[in-house]
């Protein structure tokens, strides 16, 4: 399994290893408008998915072969509530190393499905996470626990730490006038 957003830091199954990785080919953008997880179809959320085009660091989770099934299934409960995304195995490289890759499960986004929200504007960006709040909590934490995630694997997402900044920004006290 490939994670590139609150899988990293909340996968929710059982695995054996996981190793920083590296998927060719798209890239992580918050490009899906959420109606469950993180906002609802009254006032939706921003949600990540892989889109064309570039690359994208995450993590590889290596998973028990007995435990495969059970792990495919909790991931599509929880991945494909709408099916908004197009569940795909792709080749990642592990630890940057172009001759170590495997094929990993990953969720690619839907570009024909109505959540799907494109590439929208910093300020778009912002006013969505701000208002979204779901089942599984709100948007705005989905988005920091992101980049810390991200951090914590010693890298940057320019266009997801500009969004964190504001984010804070508009905690602190200069922020809230």
């Amino acid at each position: 399994m490939f994670g590139y957003g609150s899988l990293m830091w909340r996968p929710g199954f059982d695995f054996v290893e996981q190793v920083p990785a590296r998927l060719i080919g798209a890239h992580r953008a918050l490009c899906v408008y959420s109606f469950d997880h993180r906002g609802t179809p009254e006032k939706p959320g921003l949600v990540l998915g892989l889109d064309r085009g570039g690359a994208c660091r995450g993590i590889a989770f290596r998973v028990a072969g007995d435990r495969r099934d059970a792990t495919i299934a909790y991931l599509r409960a929880r991945e494909q509530t709408t099916n908004v995304y197009h569940e795909v195995m792709r080749s990642v490289w592990l630890k940057d190393d172009p001759r170590n890759s495997i094929m990993a499960l990953t969720y690619v986004v839907n570009r024909g499905h109505v959540q799907y929200a494109g590439r929208l504007g910093l300020h778009d960006q912002l006013r969505y996470v701000r208002q979204g709040h779901g089942r599984s909590g709100d948007n705005r934490s989905y988005v920091l626990s992101t980049v810390a995630s991200i951090e914590a694997q010693g890298f940057r997402d320019a266009p997801l730490h500009r969004l964190a900044t504001l984010l804070h920004d508009h905690d602190s006290p200069a922020g809230t006038r």
